[in-house]
């Protein structure tokens, strides 16, 4: 199964990038850091088309598992995670193709930040997305990092965490 994360962080070195590469070091799969990436707020006039967001998509769709990986600011995804949510719906209106090229595909989130659990009003957009677009939303990881992120703290539940998100995946198949 081709994965691919999505990550979209303030931070170059940060705690939501630091859980993508151990995730990356007990799954393999490609990171594309929306850092990477110009890409423009949605606009109904669509005149941000010629931005870097089909390129990226007309990547990513070209991979099974796609994994949104970002840190939680204040409830809600980060602003580079937000943008580029915002832009999926251009696969609805002028990249139908493209849009439609998602369905059946499965996807997860990864996240990181200070509270105990992950918010339910954070994870929530990233399942009624999916859901909206046809996408099997599989699961979520969350890392509670207070300060650092300290990688022997987190990997345990991580593997724990991808032996049954595997086997959610490769259900769905």
């Amino acid at each position: 199964m081709k994965t691919a994360i999505i990550l979209a962080s303030s931070r170059e070195q940060g705690n939501t990038h630091q859980l993508a590469h151990l995730y990356m070091e007990h799954q393999t799969c490609d990171l594309f850091n929306l850092s990477d990436y110009a890409i423009s707020a949605f606009d109904y006039q669509h005149r941000n088309k010629n931005d870097d967001f089909k390129v990226l998509i007309k990547t990513l769709i070209t991979y099974d598992h796609l994994i949104f990986a970002t840190p939680v600011y204040w409830y809600a995804m980060s602003a580079q995670m937000k943008v580029f949510v915002d832009r999926l719906s251009d696969l609805l209106t002028i990249e139908k193709t493209l849009g439609r090229a998602l369905k059946g595909k499965s996807c997860s989130l990864l996240a990181t930040g200070e509270d105990n659990k992950a918010p339910e009003c954070f994870i929530a957009p990233f399942n009624l997305l999916a859901n909206y677009l046809g996408i099997n939303f599989t699961s979520s990881f969350y890392c509670c990092c207070r300060k650092d992120f300290i990688k022997q703290e987190h990997v345990n539940d991580l593997k724990k965490y991808l032996a049954i998100d595997f086997a959610n995946i490769t259900s769905l198949k």
